[in-house]
């Protein structure tokens, strides 16, 4: 009897040769987000990264894991999987931003019932596009196919980043002053946040995604899979040149989980409300969902993705940078001091 090794696991629903398949398709992919430290090739075990050192007294690596959330249902609904990993790599790489962390390598988890070769590596080639804009390097990942787990068409992402900085550089938010101004920085939209909730409320109105979001010329499958912003180039020229205290990526948890989570104990963040301008989307979704704009600041980014706090005598320096390069930020705040149990991130309304 003649065995085919090749058959044994496809016979449990596995395609191995699928898998494969994918590594062949996306190597050149991946090397295109090789970076210096880079000293291994897609398909080890293992990725090894070498990091140059020479510029620091004293190093810290930072890291974070995260995912897009049910903003895949979307990317099923519409079988638009090219954008998906910007997103990916969005979430992971902001988040060690805020820590004044320089990214290093991500490693992505790919996970399906059955895999698709072409969905798999449209996924992949956006990862790589958003490693790139990162900066940072594509060292590796995992592809499962894992069949009865998923749905057919369905998959699951999750994405690991690893950064470095300096310890004396570190952004805790403990430098934070009295008298500091908070910078809004724009989103791109929606990012990968109160996805379930957008669903919910799609659903209940019936929405055609054809149709256009009103007041914006863009249509809700348009605004719906809009990748998240990496903020990576701008937060690195900011810092290079001005003295930042304290930053914060507007995720899960809206304007009030967040930004606390940069302040001292001491601090209270006051947001003016009609400082910034809030993308017709959540206007729609506030009044679609019947919700107060305390809720929505809560739930969404409503239009700012990322914050800083900055010392009040280098806004203008702060804002300069913003301009020339192009990137929508707003000073929406400023720092006071924080009364007993008074609560740390005020929105103030007219």
């Amino acid at each position: 009897m003649v065995f085919n090794r090749s058959q044994a696991y496809t016979s449990a629903g596995v395609d191995i040769s699928a898998g494969n398949k994918l590594v062949s398709r996306i190597k050149s992919i991946v090397g295109e987000t090789n970076i210096r430290g880079v000293i291994s090739d897609i398909g080890n075990f293992s990725g090894l990264f070498r990091p140059d050192l020479s510029g620091f007294k004293d190093p810290v690596l930072v890291s974070s894991t995260d995912g897009v959330g049910t903003k895949l249902k979307f990317a099923f609904y519409f079988n638009k999987h090219d954008t998906i990993g910007l997103d990916l790599v969005a979430m992971c790489v902001n988040d060690i931003l805020v820590q004044g962390a320089q990214p290093l390598f991500f490693l992505d988890y790919f996970a399906t019932g059955k895999l698709n070769v072409d969905v798999a590596t449209e996924v992949v080639q956006g990862i790589a596009l958003g490693c790139k804009t990162s900066g940072c390097a594509l060292l590796g990942g995992e592809t499962a196919e894992l069949p009865e787990m998923y749905k057919d068409g369905e998959y699951d992402l999750a994405g690991f980043c690893v950064g470095i900085v300096d310890n004396e550089k570190i952004i805790d938010g403990s430098t934070v002053r009295v008298g500091d101004v908070i910078i809004g920085i724009a989103s791109s939209g929606l990012h990968s946040n109160g996805y379930s909730l957008v669903h919910k409320i799609l659903k209940e109105k019936k929405i055609d995604f054809s149709s256009i979001v009103p007041g914006s010329n863009l249509s809700f499958e348009e605004v719906l899979m809009k990748p998240t912003m990496i903020y990576t180039e701008v937060i690195k020229n900011i810092m290079r040149d001005l003295p930042v205290r304290g930053m914060a990526h507007i995720t899960g948890g809206g304007f009030y989980d967040n930004i606390k989570r940069t302040l001292p104990k001491t601090v209270v963040a006051k947001i003016i409300f009609e400082a910034w301008d809030i993308p017709p989307i959540f206007y729609w979704l506030k009044e679609s969902g019947n919700l107060s704009w305390e809720e929505m600041l809560q739930i969404f980014n409503c239009g700012i993705g990322y914050a800083i706090v900055v010392p009040s005598e280098v806004r203008e320096d702060c804002m300069n940078i913003f301009n020339a390069m192009n990137i929508n930020a707003w000073v929406i705040g400023s720092t006071g001091i924080r009364a007993d149990n008074e609560e740390q991130v005020k929105v103030l309304f007219s």
